[in-house]
């Protein structure tokens, strides 16, 4: 396929997934799993990867799969009514009816990716505890080729684009950074603005305190003269916003020295901040190295920003380091 053919199928697979959690959200009793790392699955979590799965197989079946979730679960007795939900929301969308066919297109986000060959990363709900909450949260999809992020989509059904609910953000590094309504095509490009003066610019994290240090990015905040409010939201709807200018600088600090970022979290946000002339790095100042697999081993936290010095956040980060 053409790299513009490759980006509409995957901007349709982002809306279509998005539309589904959204009346997942709205309609179904959630009653997440708790997984091995104790953070939350639902039954939004697995329709939206066998969506996104199933119409990126329809477009280009050669291309493998890094997904967050496997369908083990569903397969057990106790996940026979999670089951039975996934496959007629998957059904209604995709008019896929078999069900081994919707489990197995969960399953194929199993690849274990590496820094040779083209292969997708998706997170089917980032921010998942933001989706229970009724918060933010986003479709997370992305486009690797041998360990760089050619294209990256959002789909953030609760984050309000041109007055109405819900966003979508693609990128790509020849064609730069785009916005539309999720329920509205009329599409925008996202480009830096004037550069704003640190003690002006607001910081974005996580509403999370387990996903990031926040007592450090206040310590961080303090040393850069910043004093606006942090602008707290869950997912990579947090890339968004620095890509489009709610907020200059976003911290993701490490809770914990063993704790290693997995590409789906930052792949297609990382790119979308790019492309609309931001800059994304490690705490060390590394470029986000995707060549490693299903998580980001050489990496250490991450830094975003968007009309903010980077090297000065870099700088006041070192500087507060726990």
């Amino acid at each position: 396929m053409t790299p513009d053919a490759l980006r509409d199928a995957a901007i349709e697979a982002v809306v279509h997934a998005a539309r589904a959690c959204r009346r997942i959200q709205q309609a179904i009793a959630l009653d997440p799993l708790t997984k091995g790392d104790r953070s939350p699955v639902t039954v939004a979590d697995f329709a939206a990867q066998a969506i996104v799965s199933l119409q990126l197989a329809e477009a280009d079946g050669s291309l493998p799969l890094v997904g967050e979730e496997d369908a083990a679960a569903l397969r057990t007795p106790e996940g026979a009514a999670r089951r039975t939900q996934v496959c007629q929301t998957v059904r209604a969308v995709t008019g896929v009816t078999d069900e081994g066919a919707i489990l197995a297109a969960i399953d194929r986000g199993v690849y274990a990716g590496g820094p040779k060959g083209r292969h997708w990363t998706l997170d089917p709900i980032d921010g998942t505890k933001g989706f229970l909450r009724g918060d933010q949260y986003a479709v997370a999809l992305a486009l690797i080729e041998d360990g760089v992020v050619r294209l990256g989509v959002l789909g953030c059904p609760n984050l309000h684009h041109a007055g109405a609910r819900g966003a979508i953000f693609w990128a790509t590094r020849e064609d730069g950074a785009f916005a539309r309504g999720l329920d509205d095509d009329a599409v925008a490009p996202i480009a830096a603005g004037p550069e704003t003066a640190l003690k002006q610019a607001r910081f974005c994290e996580s509403v999370e305190a387990a996903h990031s240090a926040h007592g450090w990015s206040a310590r961080v905040a303090a040393r850069l003269g910043v004093t606006r409010e942090p602008y707290r939201i869950d997912s990579q709807c947090k890339y968004a916003a620095v890509a489009r200018g709610d907020a200059q600088i976003y911290l993701r600090l490490p809770t914990r020295k063993d704790y290693v970022e997995k590409i789906w979290d930052h792949a297609a946000g990382s790119i979308i901040v790019e492309a609309a002339g931001g800059r994304v790095s490690d705490i060390d100042g590394r470029p986000l190295d995707f060549s490693r697999g299903r998580r980001l081993e050489d990496n250490r936290g991450i830094i975003a920003t968007h009309g903010a010095p980077h090297d000065a956040v870099l700088e006041a980060v070192a500087a507060e380091t726990d």
